[in-house]
C-alpha cells in the first residue's frame, strides 16, 4: 500500500471515535484530581498536599501491578474482537479480571493494615507519614472498585464501546467533587473530616463508577460483562497462551513499578516544598497522559483488530502514522499547559519555592513528554499486535542501567538540585525512540494469536521483504 493512497480521512475518523471519548474521560478524571488537590490545598497546609501526593504514588505502584494484565488482556480482546471470537473474548476477560483482582487484594490489604509501613517507604518526613496513614486507611477500600472498573473499561474500549466508561467517569468525577465539598470542610451540616473526607469521597466515587458501568452495559445489552459462567471456563492451554503473551508485559510493569517506587523514594526525601510541587505536578501530568491514553487505546483497538482479522498490511500502515499523530497532539497539550501554568498552580495552593519548583518540573516535562508518549504509543501498538517483548526489554534495560543509577546518584550521593534529579528521569527517552522506530518499520512486531492473522502472516512478511529489496 502506497502512502499516497492511505485513507487519511477514514483513519482519523476511526481514531477520533475511540480516542476522543477516552481522552475526555481521562481529562475528567484529571480535572477531578485537580479539584481534589485544590480542595485539600484549601486546608492551608502544603504538608497535606505532599502527603496525599505520596499516597498517589502508592496508587501508581498498584497501577503498575495490574497494568501488565490490562495490556495483555487488551491484546486478546482486540484480536478476538477482530476475529469475531466471542468465546475468546469471554475467556480472556475472565483470566484478566482474576489476576487484576488478586493485585487489588494485595494493595488494599497493605493500605488498610500496614499504612505506616507504606508511608515510611515513600518518605522520611514524620508529619507526612502521619497524614498519609489517615488517608490510606480509608482510600484502601477504593482499590478493588477502581481495578474492577478498569477491567470492565478496557474490555468495553477494546470492543469499541467507549462511551459507557466515559459516562461512568462523568458520574464518578461529579460524585467525587460534590463529596469533597461536603466532607473536607463540613458543608451543609456534614462533619468536617479533612483529609479523611477526601479519601471517603474517592471510595464513593469508585463505587459509582462501577455501578454506572454495569447499569449502562445492562441497558445496552452488552453481552461480555455478564457471561459470568463463560468468564471462568478456561483450561490450562488457554491460561498458558495468555501468560506466554502477557508475561513480558507483566514483567515490564512490575519492574517499572519497582523502579518508579525507588525514584519516588528519592524524590520523597527532598525538601517539603519539592514534595508538594511534585504532588501538584503529578496531577497536571495526568492531563498529558489522559490525551496519550486516547491514542493508546485507539492504537490498540485499530491495530489489534486488524491483526486479529488478518488485515496485516492495514495494521502496519495505521501503526506507523498514529505515533506521529500522538506526538503532535501531545505537543499542543504541553504548550497549552505551559501557557496557563500560573493561574493553575496558584489555584492549587502553590506559592513561593514550591511554585517555582513546579514551574521547572512542567518545563522539563513538556520537553520530554512528546518523545515519552510516542514511545509508549509504539509499545502499546506492539503489544496489541502480539509483540510484548521488544518494548519491555528496551524499557527495563534503560530504566535499570541508565535512569535509576542517574536518579539515585544525583539525589542521594551528589545531592544535586531537585530539577536536575527530575531531569534524570527522562534521559533515556530519545535513545529508545530511535530504537523503537527501527522496530516499527521492520514489521516484526506483528505476531497474531488468531487463525485469521496467522494465515495472513507469511504473505505480509514476504511483501515487506520485497519492499526492502526495492528500497535498497
Amino acid at each position: 500500500m502506497k502512502n499516497t493512497s492511505f485513507p487519511w480521512k477514514d483513519f482519523i475518523r476511526r481514531i477520533a471515535v475511540i480516542a476522543i471519548p477516552v481522552a475526555l474521560q481521562n481529562l475528567l478524571t484529571t480535572t477531578g484530581s485537580m479539584v481534589d488537590t485544590m480542595m485539600i490545598g484549601s486546608l492551608g497546609d502544603e504538608n497535606i498536599v505532599g502527603a496525599v501526593g505520596l499516597c498517589a504514588q502508592f496508587t501508581s505502584l498498584m497501577f503498575s501491578g495490574y497494568w501488565g494484565f490490562v495490556g495483555g488482556g487488551m491484546l486478546f480482546f482486540a484480536q478476538y474482537w477482530g476475529a469475531k471470537d466471542d468465546d475468546g473474548i469471554d475467556r480472556s476477560y475472565g483470566i484478566t479480571l482474576s489476576f487484576m483482582m488478586l493485585v487489588a487484594a494485595v494493595f488494599a490489604s497493605l493500605a488498610l493494615f500496614l499504612p505506616e509501613w507504606v508511608m515510611k517507604v515513600y518518605t522520611d518526613k514524620t508529619v507526612l507519614q502521619q497524614i498519609g496513614v489517615r488517608y490510606l486507611r480509608i482510600v484502601g477500600f477504593a482499590y478493588p472498585l477502581q481495578i474492577f472498573s478498569m477491567a470492565m473499561s478496557c474490555l468495553l474500549r477494546s470492543t469499541e464501546r467507549v462511551r459507557i466508561p466515559f459516562y461512568a467517569a462523568i458520574a464518578s468525577v461529579l460524585t467525587n467533587i460534590c463529596l469533597n465539598w461536603l466532607l473536607i470542610h463540613g458543608n451543609l451540616g456534614f462533619p468536617a473530616m479533612g483529609v479523611e473526607g477526601a479519601a471517603l469521597a474517592t471510595v464513593c466515587a469508585a463505587l459509582v463508577n462501577v455501578l454506572v458501568i454495569l447499569l449502562l452495559s445492562g441497558c445496552q445489552k452488552y453481552p461480555y460483562l455478564f457471561h459470568f459462567r463463560k468468564h471462568f471456563k478456561w483450561n490450562r492451554e488457554a491460561l498458558k497462551l495468555y501468560l506466554s503473551r502477557c508475561f513480558p508485559i507483566i514483567c515490564n510493569e512490575v519492574f517499572l513499578g519497582v523502579a518508579n517506587m525507588i525514584i519516588n523514594m528519592v524524590l520523597g526525601r527532598q525538601s517539603e516544598q519539592a514534595i508538594a510541587a511534585t504532588a501538584v505536578f503529578r496531577t497536571l501530568e495526568g492531563l498529558v497522559i489522559g490525551f496519550f491514553a486516547g491514542f493508546s487505546n485507539a492504537s490498540s483497538v485499530l491495530v489489534g483488530k486488524c491483526v486479529g482479522a488478518g488485515e496485516l498490511e492495514t495494521a502496519y500502515q495505521r501503526a506507523k502514522r498514529i505515533v506521529y499523530l500522538c506526538g503532535g497532539c501531545i505537543f499542543l497539550v504541553c504548550v497549552i499547559l505551559v501557557c496557563f501554568h500560573s493561574p493553575i498552580l496558584t489555584a492549587m495552593s502553590l506559592s513561593g519555592e514550591s511554585f517555582r519548583i513546579c514551574v521547572g518540573l512542567l518545563l522539563i516535562y513538556c520537553i520530554a513528554a512528546v518523545i515519552r508518549m510516542c514511545n509508549w504509543t509504539q509499545n502499546d501498538t506492539y503489544r496489541s499486535a502480539g509483540d510484548a517483548t521488544t518494548g519491555t526489554v528496551l524499557e527495563i534495560t534503560f530504566m535499570y542501567l541508565m535512569v535509576l543509577p542517574c536518579v539515585c546518584l544525583s539525589g542521594l550521593v551528589f545531592k544535586a538540585p531537585f530539577l536536575v534529579i527530575f531531569t534524570c528521569c527522562y534521559i533515556d527517552e530519545p535513545i529508545r525512540f530511535v530504537l523503537m522506530q527501527r522496530h516499527m518499520y521492520s514489521g516484526k512486531w506483528i505476531r497474531p494469536v488468531t487463525d485469521e492473522g496467522l494465515a495472513a502472516l507469511p504473505a505480509f512478511r514476504e511483501s515487506l521483504k520485497q519492499r526492502k529489496k526495492k528500497a535498497a
